[in-house]
């Protein structure tokens, strides 16, 4: 029989990277953590090679579980959607909240208990990804209504508050010589905070190489855990693993906004631009 990938096992998949470990993901899925991991070595049995390494608090993922979270991404977007078209599963309305990776540990868990508050009827879902697919799902009408930041997508688009940016490295990370460029790992283009990333550094005339690429923020975060180079991030939690480098110049504040789907219940903007502000910097 031809090997078979899981969908719940690639949701604990996806939420051990979204969450930051085994121990959050059992959180935000109601499951065990046991139960979580044997997810995940049921993935590394399909795919005949370790997935997500433990080095005591800390998970990072190899190159190949690298790869399986963006399979892993794709294939519980089309099979959620697949259900939704043929209303399949959970008989309550949906309100499906999208999201950027960026800070997502610290918006999510405000806007969507603000939602379940409001709206206690519905069934809120989320889904992360990239600022430009969002809006683009908005657009679709599959998502409800995301949060990005980026340039602003259309005049529906709402500014809502700005994230402060910190750089990260490991602690054992030491800068180059004077002179010589700053090693950067960072989200691969298009990405609005690898862009800040390399022109605060460039404004201050230190010279800076990209060493690393990832295409989700979980990787950033493990390359940067590795001492391969330094990381900007968005938000006020502290990544597990790294510690912040205010040696490095400063990058202003990155804007977040707030789009809702044509036609949806007009509380959702009202709701979530709330939930927003009591935990990002004012504009």
């Amino acid at each position: 029989m031809a090997p078979v990938l899981d969908i719940i096992a690639l949701r604990s998949l996806v939420a051990v990277a979204d969450c930051g470990g085994f121990h959050r993901a059992a959180d935000a899925l109601v499951l065990s953590q046991s139960a979580v991991s044997q997810h995940v070595r049921r993935l590394e049995k399909v795919a005949g090679r370790p997935l997500v390494r433990r080095e005591g608090r800390i998970s990072r993922f190899t190159s190949e579980g690298e790869a399986m979270l963006g399979e892993a991404r794709r294939i519980l977007a089309a099979h959620d959607e697949a259900l939704r078209r043929l209303g399949v599963g959970d008989t309550r309305d949906s309100i499906v909240l999208g999201s950027t990776e960026h800070a997502a540990d610290e918006l999510l868990p405000t806007v969507m208990r603000a939602l379940q508050d409001d709206f206690p009827d519905s069934a809120v879902r989320f889904r992360l990804d990239r600022s430009s697919r969002l809006n683009d799902a908005v657009d679709r009408g599959t998502l409800d209504l995301a949060i990005y930041i980026g340039d602003e997508h259309g005049n529906d688009s709402v500014e809502v508050g700005a994230m402060p940016l910190t750089w990260y490295a490991a602690p054992h990370w030491e800068p180059p010589p004077a002179g010589e460029p700053i090693p950067l790992v960072v989200i691969d283009s298009p990405c609005t905070i690898r862009r800040r990333a390399l022109a605060s550094l460039a404004d201050r005339g230190l010279p800076a190489v990209v060493v690393g690429e990832a295409a989700y923020l979980a990787g950033v975060l493990n390359a940067a855990r590795g001492g391969l180079g330094v990381a900007l991030i968005a938000g006020n939690a502290v990544p597990e693993g790294l510690v912040a480098r205010p040696d490095l110049p400063p990058a202003p504040a990155e804007r977040l906004f707030l789009r809702v789907r044509r036609g949806s219940d007009p509380r959702l903007a009202r709701i979530a631009s709330a939930a927003l502000h009591s935990v990002l910097l004012p504009v």
